[in-house]
């Protein structure tokens, strides 16, 4: 009986160590967790002070660099400090002058004339790669050729063929050209253009930009290679004219403008010919004439002219921008019965 009691005792106290035990197992973590807790507050903290700091500093760099930032002046700004204002205007109106001169055939060039004298007419007769028997053909009949197209020249009458240069620059084709015009000497190589035919519209333009700053004549002319030609009879024709500033002279013509793809003389840009469908009055591609500020105005302006799919409706639509005398001369349609014109289709 008087081990019971101390049994009791015992029993009670491993109770308290196990609850103990217990308590101090499941406190552990929770501190642990709670310490981690606090480092990463207080590292969050210590950020977001520190980049309010550097907020700080930032935002007051930014002002000081805007309140020592000068003043952005305007254009107009600019040019009262300078006192270019007035040395503009007169700039532009210079440039102006110049244009117009330049349009009225004032213009400093290497045109080259027989004698210093203003030759009567350039003509430009259009020719292919594969149009040698055609050009020969020529030379037989109305065109002069050797001492014949000399003298023709000292008479104010200046003709060559026109023709551009291959696709593939230096080949055969450009080969035998090069050739035969060093032994006829009566071609004018459009370095620039590229012979081809849907090239034909941009031709035109760099023959006249060509035949102006290579001769100073009254007339330039651009003729077809199937055209032949009364030569003496144009040469009357145009010396009849001599002197009229701003002729466009040829067969005038319009009509109805092709708007089916595939159709022979079809218009791409139909649509910009309006709801008539109609084309403006203009000289027949066969043989064009202009005088020399006409022709000029195409040298100055030959890379903003627009062309359409053929050259002389092309033409055609330049000569309305401009105050352009038009002529129209039944003598030079090609195809016509009248007994005095001055070409026929070859």
């Amino acid at each position: 009986m008087e081990t019971l009691p101390t049994t009791t005792v015992t029993s009670s106290k491993s109770e308290r160590r196990g609850r103990s035990s217990k308590y101090q197992s499941t406190s552990k973590p929770s501190v642990i967790m709670a310490f981690f807790s606090c480092v990463a507050w207080l590292y969050v903290a210590g950020r977001l002070w520190q980049d309010s700091e550097n907020r700080v500093i930032l935002n007051n760099m930014l002002k000081k660099n805007y309140d020592q930032k000068p003043k952005v002046l305007t254009v107009d700004d600019k040019l009262m400090v300078l006192g270019c204002k007035d040395l503009e205007r007169k700039i532009v109106e210079t440039e102006m002058e110049l244009t117009l001169a330049k349009s009225q055939g004032y213009l400093k060039s290497g045109s080259s004339s027989s004698g210093g004298k203003r030759l009567l007419a350039v003509i430009g007769v259009y020719t292919g790669f594969g149009s040698h028997l055609r050009r020969n053909s020529f030379r037989g009949s109305w065109m002069p050729q050797g001492d014949a197209l000399k003298k023709l020249e000292e008479r104010g009458v200046v003709i060559r063929f026109v023709i551009g240069r291959s696709p593939n620059r230096g080949d055969s084709l450009d080969r035998k050209i090069d050739d035969e015009d060093r032994a006829r000497k009566d071609f004018l190589i459009l370095e620039n253009h590229e012979e081809a035919q849907e090239e034909l519209p941009k031709k035109v333009k760099f023959f006249f930009s060509a035949a102006v700053q290579n001769w100073d004549a009254e007339f330039y002319i651009k003729v077809d290679d199937n055209i032949d030609l009364d030569l003496e009879g144009l040469i009357g024709l145009l010396e009849s004219r001599r002197g009229q500033d701003a002729s466009y002279i040829g067969c005038m013509k319009s009509g109805e403008v092709v708007t089916e793809e595939g159709g022979q003389w079809y218009e791409p840009e139909w649509w910009k010919f309006g709801d008539e469908k109609s084309y403006f009055r203009h000289a027949a591609g066969s043989l064009i004439i202009l005088s020399k500020n006409l022709a000029q105005y195409i040298n100055i302006n030959s890379g903003s002219l627009k062309t359409y799919a053929f050259d002389d409706t092309s033409i055609g639509s330049w000569m309305i921008g401009v105050q352009a005398t038009y002529i129209d001369d039944n003598r030079l349609c090609c195809s016509s019965i009248r007994q005095d014109k001055v070409c026929s289709v070859a």
